[in-house]
C-alpha cells in the first residue's frame, strides 16, 4: 500500500491505494482509505502530514499481511482424535439462512415469541427445520441430529422443537401473511396473475383418522395410503404466495375461494387473475372469479364440453393463425404445410352464453402439441401390448392408466357371452382420443384480451406442478411422520417456508441450475475444522460455488478460512440487504 495525495482548493487530500492483477493479469488500482487533507490531518493528529500518512500505509500494509499469512498446521500419525469431538460442518445452509433474515423470519418469530409463554429460541427452531427440509429432509427426530452438523449449533433442545410444530400451527395464518408482506424487501411481487393448484402427500400409516386430516382419497400415486390435501397459490414469477391443508377426501373444487378469501382478507389483493388447471374448473369458481377485479383462466376439457361446442372445436375449418399479419385470414388444419408450421399454434374462439358471468372459451391447435400427445399414446399402447403379452391385466387406476387401451371381453366356446373372458387392444379407444390429438383448450372471462396473450399464461402453470415436484422429490415432503392435525400443518408449514427459501435462491443465481445440482451443492459444502486455527473447506469449488459466493457476498472458498474470518461470514449470512423495487 502507499500515499497518494491529490489537490483539493483545501490544500492537499491523502489517500491509501493499493495495486492488484485479477486472474487474467490486468493491473487495478483501488482506494484502501481516505485520509482527509492535510490541514484536518494536522489539526487532527498534530504531526507532519506526509509522514503520518507514509506510517499509516505501513501500518495497514503490515496488518493485510498478518491477517492473509500462511497457516502451518502439524499432524501426528501417532496422535488420536480427540474423542467426541466434531470436527465437519455443513456451511451451504449460510445461503438460505441469508434468505431467511432477509424476509424477517426471525423478527416475525421473536413477536410470536413475545405474545407467548416459550422460553426456546422459536427462530432457531423454525430454521433448523427449513434448513433440514431442504439439506436433509427426513423425520424431525433426524431433523434434529442434522442440525448438530451444521456451523451454528441448534439453539434449543429435541422437544423442543416439537413444541415449535405446536406453536407455529397456532399462527397457521399469520406467519404466511407476515412472510408475504416481508417478502417485498426482496423486491416487488408478480401478483396480476397467480396460480392455484391441488396436490396430496401420503401418510405410513395402516388406517385413516376418524376425523382429522388424514383421510382416504384419491391419490396422485396411486397408494393405498391416508392423504392430507395441500392447496397452493404461487406469483408469476413461480413464488409462494399462500397454502393450505385440507382432509385428503377434500374435492379440490371447493379448496380455492376458501383460500382466495384469505389472499383479498390478509394480502390485501384485490386485483388479479386466477389460472388453475381443468381439475378446478367449476362454474362456482368461475362465477366467484368473475367479481371485483378479478378475473380467471382455466383449463378446458373438450371431451366434457356439449356436443355442438366439441364438434365446432375439433372441425378443421375456421381456424386462424397466432401471429398472423393478416388476421382474419381463416386456415383448414387439415390442408396446413407442416414443414412450414412446425410450431405456429392455430386458435378458435367459442362464445359462450351465461347470464350471471362472461366466459370464452380458447381452443388451440399445434403440430407440435399433436406430435407429443401422440408420442406419449403410442408409449402407452406399448406398454398396454407388453403387459397383455406377460400376463393378464387388471382393470385401470385412473383416467391416464395405459390400461384403458385394454378391452376385456367374456366368451363360451360357441362365441356367446360368459365367465371365460380374454384381453385386447381397444382399437376403437385409440381412435376416440386420437381426435383430440394437438387441441387444447382454455376457459376464460378476459373477454378482450389477445389470445396469445392468455395462452402464454395458461402456458406458466408448469410452475406450480415444478414447486410440487421439489417438495416431493427433493424435499421429501411426504411420507410425513407427524400424526396430530396440529403437527401434520407446522409440517407443511416448514415445507412451505423452505420452498419459499430455495425459490428466492434458485432466483438470485439466475435461474440458471436445476434444483439437484443446487441441493446437492448445498448438501455437500461442507468445512473440517482445523482446532485453533480455522477452517478446511472439503467441497469442490464449481461455478455454482462461484455464482453462490459472488451473489450472496461472502466467500468460504478459500484454501483456509480463519476462525475470525469464518464469524464475519456468519454475521454476513444475517445481515439484511435492500433491494430495489422494480418500477
Amino acid at each position: 500500500m502507499r500515499v497518494r495525495t491529490g489537490k483539493t482548493s483545501n490544500g492537499r487530500l491523502f489517500y491509501i491505494i493499493k495495486t492488484y492483477y485479477d486472474t487474467k493479469g490486468v493491473e487495478h488500482t483501488i482506494t484502501v482509505e481516505k485520509l482527509g487533507n492535510e490541514h484536518d490531518i494536522r489539526q487532527r493528529t498534530g504531526r507532519d502530514p506526509d509522514e503520518w500518512a507514509r506510517e499509516r500505509a505501513k501500518y495497514l500494509t503490515e496488518k493485510e499481511k498478518e491477517a492473509n499469512k500462511n497457516v502451518t498446521v502439524e499432524f501426528s500419525p501417532s496422535s488420536l482424535l480427540t474423542k467426541d469431538y466434531q470436527y465437519t460442518f455443513n456451511i451451504g445452509y449460510l445461503f438460505l439462512q441469508k434468505i431467511f433474515h432477509e424476509l424477517k423470519l426471525d423478527q416475525l418469530c421473536a413477536a410470536i415469541q413475545a405474545d407467548s409463554k416459550i422460553t426456546f429460541n422459536l427462530s432457531d427452531s423454525l430454521a433448523k427445520l427449513c434448513y433440514g427440509r431442504i439439506l436433509h429432509p427426513s423425520s424431525k427426530l433426524a431433523t434434529f441430529a442434522f442440525s448438530k452438523t451444521l456451523l451454528e449449533q441448534p439453539d434449543f433442545e429435541e422437544h423442543q422443537m416439537y413444541r415449535a410444530l405446536d406453536v407455529l400451527a397456532d399462527h397457521f395464518d399469520t406467519i404466511q401473511a407476515g412472510l408475504y408482506k416481508n417478502s417485498f424487501a426482496l423486491g416487488n411481487r408478480n401478483t396480476s396473475v397467480i396460480y392455484y393448484d391441488c396436490t396430496n402427500f401420503f401418510f405410513e400409516a395402516e388406517e385413516p383418522d376418524a376425523d382429522g386430516l388424514r383421510r382416504h382419497g384419491k391419490s396422485k400415486e396411486n397408494r393405498p395410503l391416508p392423504l392430507v390435501e395441500m392447496g397452493l397459490f404461487i406469483d408469476q414469477d413461480g413464488i409462494p404466495l399462500t397454502m393450505s391443508i385440507h382432509p385428503g377426501n377434500t374435492n379440490e373444487q371447493t379448496t380455492l375461494k376458501p383460500l382466495e378469501k384469505k389472499l383479498l382478507r390478509d394480502f390485501a389483493l384485490s386485483k388479479f387473475i386466477v389460472c388453475t388447471d381443468a381439475g378446478l374448473c367449476s362454474k362456482a369458481n368461475k362465477r366467484f372469479n368473475s367479481l371485483g377485479n378479478r378475473a380467471f383462466i382455466t383449463t378446458q376439457s373438450l371431451k366434457k364440453l356439449n356436443k355442438d361446442l366439441r364438434e365446432t372445436a375439433l372441425s378443421p375449418t375456421q381456424w386462424r393463425l397466432m401471429g398472423d399479419k393478416q388476421p382474419y385470414k381463416s386456415y383448414d388444419i387439415t390442408k396446413i404445410d407442416e414443414e412450414k408450421h412446425p410450431n405456429s399454434v392455430f386458435y378458435k374462439e367459442l362464445p359462450v352464453d351465461h347470464t350471471d358471468f362472461d366466459e370464452r372459451i380458447l381452443v388451440t391447435y399445434s403440430i407440435k402439441y399433436r406430435d407429443y400427445t401422440r408420442k406419449i399414446r403410442e408409449g402407452q399402447v406399448a406398454r398396454a401390448e407388453k403387459a397383455l403379452k406377460n400376463s393378464g391385466v387388471r382393470a385401470k387406476k385412473h383416467a391416464n392408466d395405459f390400461r384403458r387401451f385394454i378391452r376385456k371381453e367374456c366368451y363360451t366356446a360357441d362365441g356367446e357371452l360368459a365367465e371365460k373372458s380374454r384381453q385386447s387392444i381397444d382399437v376403437d379407444a385409440i381412435a376416440k382420443e386420437a381426435r383430440y390429438d394437438g387441441f387444447y383448450a382454455v376457459s376464460t372471462n378476459l373477454m378482450d384480451d389477445d389470445p396469445s396473450d392468455i395462452a402464454a399464461v395458461s402456458h406458466q402453470r408448469w410452475q406450480i406442478e415444478q414447486c410440487f415436484r421439489t417438495m416431493k422429490s427433493e424435499f421429501k415432503a411426504r411420507p410425513a411422520y407427524v400424526r396430530k392435525d396440529n403437527r401434520i400443518k407446522a409440517h407443511f408449514l416448514t415445507c412451505f417456508i423452505a420452498l419459499v427459501l430455495y425459490k428466492y435462491l434458485e432466483k438470485r443465481l439466475g435461474n440458471n441450475y436445476s434444483c439437484e445440482a443446487i441441493t446437492d451443492t448445498l448438501r455437500n459444502m461442507e468445512v473440517r475444522e482445523l482446532v485453533g486455527e480455522g477452517y478446511l473447506p472439503t467441497y469442490t469449488r464449481t461455478t455454482l460455488t462461484d455464482d453462490l459466493h459472488e451473489t450472496f457476498g461472502f466467500r468460504t472458498d478459500y484454501q483456509i478460512v480463519t476462525k475470525a474470518a469464518m464469524k464475519k461470514v456468519v454475521a454476513a449470512s444475517k445481515k439484511r440487504k435492500l433491494y430495489a423495487k422494480k418500477a
